[in-house]
């Protein structure tokens, strides 16, 4: 902005410049040009003079003298004729004498009488001031005079006020350029603090508050603005940091008690209740479980960070690891298929959890003797496949939202994984999709960033507990 503001100074000083400068430089330029040919024609008319009273008292050998000291002095260049036309002076030494110019049309004008002042060409090819007079008395004619002045003396004196004008209009530019800058980073200053605590706060932390002491008084009142919103904010997002945190204290407590005293009370039922007993102390571990996953999806939205390349083929690698020996319990197989897919962009320990809640999910309704399997497919995807019952059409558009599960289920899940698992997914730049299986089962698709792509901007830091905690959801 610094750069725009200063440019749009400088164009506005330049345009006022050209507006004044170069209309003055053309006056300037014709107002040379008419002062030189008034002088010529001023001295060709007092020239004429002296020389026709020269020829008039027959005097013809003062008219060289008279012509060549006015060359000397002025660097014009004079010629004088008879009455006639015939050359009877020149003040180039090189001119010849005796010969005649009258059919030249300024000789024959002043013959008649007619004086002449006009922009010619001399001999050499040069640009010359040209005024030929009458040497009269009265009527009489007894002489012409040519008297021509180069242009070249006009012209660098027209050149020299251009470049006059041109360094003026420098010096000016260099001093509004001074000006502005000081003026832009002025003004742009509050806006520089601004953008920088606008990423901090992005990121989760307002160390640097944006100056309000400098700039103009919109952008001072903006910044205070922008602090008293962001220490707002901040306060909101501590105290329900603070409540995650204490919650997942102060809540587990209780439920524990509550599942004991549940328990103990098995030894006094009667038979006959112990299958609402059982049924009671599965609704508690289930809260138990939903609690947990509220505060970890409270922790995910609180916090943030930036996606890092991640090895996807080592994360599923060591994930499939971990779930084999479980898997191996419900005779369920874990198989990885595909190419592998390389590095992708994913927030830490987010492409962990992703895979444990969709493997948790899938194990949970998957049958003996099936195989779970993961795909990595070219895009840098990742297709988690089970054969269980799947989802109808209108179940998988429902699947991610909060609490939300399907009429037939009979697990005792509470929701939230699938939530999670989205969330992840997002705040890593990627895409999660839920397709039916060939055959039976369901597909969870993963499509994540290549690193070759450019991250996108802040996202949401996942909580910093194990990834086999979150599948429990």
């Amino acid at each position: 902005m610094t750069r725009r503001l200063l440019l749009s100074y400088l164009a506005l000083a330049l345009l006022v410049l050209a507006g004044l400068e170069i209309p003055l430089g053309f006056v300037y330029a014709r107002g040379e040009t008419s002062r030189a040919s008034q002088s010529v024609e001023r001295d060709a008319s007092m020239l004429a003079e002296v020389t026709e009273e020269n020829i008039e008292e027959g005097r013809l050998d003062a008219l060289p003298d008279v012509v060549g000291d006015y060359a000397a002095r002025t660097g014009g260049h004079a010629i004088v004729t008879d009455q006639q036309g015939i050359v009877l002076a020149d003040s180039d030494p090189a001119g010849r004498t005796g010969i005649s110019l009258a059919a030249q049309p300024d000789i024959a004008r002043a013959l008649r009488n007619q004086p002449t002042v006009t922009t010619t060409t001399d001999t050499a090819g040069h640009d010359v001031l040209s005024a030929t007079m009458p040497g009269s008395s009265g009527t009489t004619i007894r002489g012409t005079l040519r008297l021509t002045y180069p242009l070249d003396q006009v012209t660098a004196r027209v050149h020299r006020i251009w470049g006059a004008l041109a360094l003026a209009g420098a010096c000016i530019l260099a001093a509004v350029a001074l000006v502005a800058f000081s003026l832009a980073r002025w003004i742009t200053r509050p806006l520089r603090t601004l953008e920088a605590a606008t990423t901090q706060l992005a990121e989760g932390q307002l160390t640097t508050p944006p100056d309000a002491s400098t700039g103009p008084p919109e952008l001072r009142r903006l910044a205070a603005s922008f602090t008293h919103t962001a220490g707002r904010l901040q306060q909101l997002l501590d105290a329900q940091q603070a409540f995650a945190s204490e919650a997942s204290h102060q809540l587990k407590t209780p439920l524990t008690a509550l599942r004991l005293r549940l328990e103990n009370f098995e030894p006094y039922l009667d038979p006959r209740a112990h299958s609402s007993l059982e049924e009671a102390v599965g609704e508690v571990e289930r809260l138990g479980r939903m609690v947990q996953g509220l505060l970890a999806l409270a922790r995910l939205e609180n916090t943030a960070t930036t996606p890092e390349p991640v090895d996807l083929d080592a994360v599923v690698a060591d994930r499939v690891a971990m779930w084999e020996p479980l898997a191996a319990e419900q005779f369920v197989a874990l198989d990885i298929t595909g190419a592998p897919a390389g590095h992708v962009w994913a927030i830490p320990g987010a492409l962990e959890q992703i895979i444990d809640n969709l493997l948790a999910n899938a194990l949970r309704v998957s049958p003996p003797s099936t195989t779970i399997t993961l795909h990595r497919a070219p895009g840098t995807a990742l297709h988690i496949i089970d054969q269980g019952p799947g989802l109808s059409e209108a179940d998988r558009e429902r699947a991610f939202d909060r609490f939300w599960r399907s009429s037939d289920s009979h697990h005792d899940g509470t929701g939230l994984g699938l939530p999670i698992v989205r969330h992840l997914v997002d705040a890593s730049g990627g895409t999660i999709t839920l397709h039916p299986a060939p055959g039976t089962g369901l597909d969870a698709a993963i499509r994540l960033r290549p690193v070759t792509a450019r991250p996108r901007g802040l996202t949401q830091r996942p909580p910093t507990r194990s990834s086999r905690a979150t599948a429990a959801f």
